[in-house]
């Protein structure tokens, strides 16, 4: 039965809901076959909500989102946020906010949350995972802060920077399991996910 179980889940195939280029870049390194399509979500935080319950939530609505377009597949759904002094801060969308999220940041220590939701629509059930990563950012003048935004232009990042690009020069530490957690998919995590799915990156196919 274990045998006949995991040549049904092998046969699987698996896909990406989200339009990041990013998240993209990093599935592409377990060189397994996925589609990808773009979930339509509010991702509003509800009044009260934690962090933690917010990329939670949002991580498993974006698999849920594209999962009556695909009823034989993994749907893998992530959503990441920086907390700071309290506040939930997700993409900055602007020049100015990005770089006042940047002057708030230096010489200060920042929280990451990447929520991680692999949804299996042939048997409905899901696996949902919250990765915490922290980063020690270095006492950064308002030169420095607006020369980095005008390069790298991180608007679409949570925490207003990349850490796959430039974006590594405005720290002093980084701290966690999974520093792809911090570009916004933890990949030692999506392969727990999916050996238990039974898609093991390093699985004879």
């Amino acid at each position: 039965m274990a045998s006949a179980s995991l040549q049904e889940s092998s046969s699987a195939e698996l896909v990406l809901a989200s339009s990041s280029r990013w998240r993209r870049a990093l599935l592409d390194r377990l060189q397994l076959p996925y589609q990808c399509l773009s979930p339509e979500i509010d991702e509003t935080p509800y009044n009260g909500e934690t962090p933690h319950a917010l990329v939670h939530r949002l991580a498993l609505s974006k698999a849920n989102a594209v999962a009556a377009r695909f009823p034989h597949h993994c749907i893998i759904g992530s959503d990441q946020v920086a907390v700071f002094e309290g506040d939930i801060l997700g993409k900055p969308h602007t020049v100015e906010k990005a770089c006042a999220n940047l002057a708030r940041f230096s010489g200060q220590r920042v929280t990451f949350l990447t929520g991680l939701a692999l949804l299996d629509t042939r048997h409905q059930r899901h696996q949902v995972h919250v990765e915490p990563f922290e980063v020690v950012f270095r006492t950064l003048s308002t030169p420095e802060i607006e020369n980095y935004v005008a390069k790298e232009q991180p608007l679409d990042s949570a925490g207003s920077f990349r850490m796959e690009g430039l974006g590594i020069a405005l720290f002093e530490k980084l701290e966690g399991r999974d520093p792809n957690a911090l570009i916004g998919l933890p990949l030692i995590a999506l392969c727990d996910m999916l050996r238990q799915a039974g898609l093991d990156p390093l699985g004879a196919y």
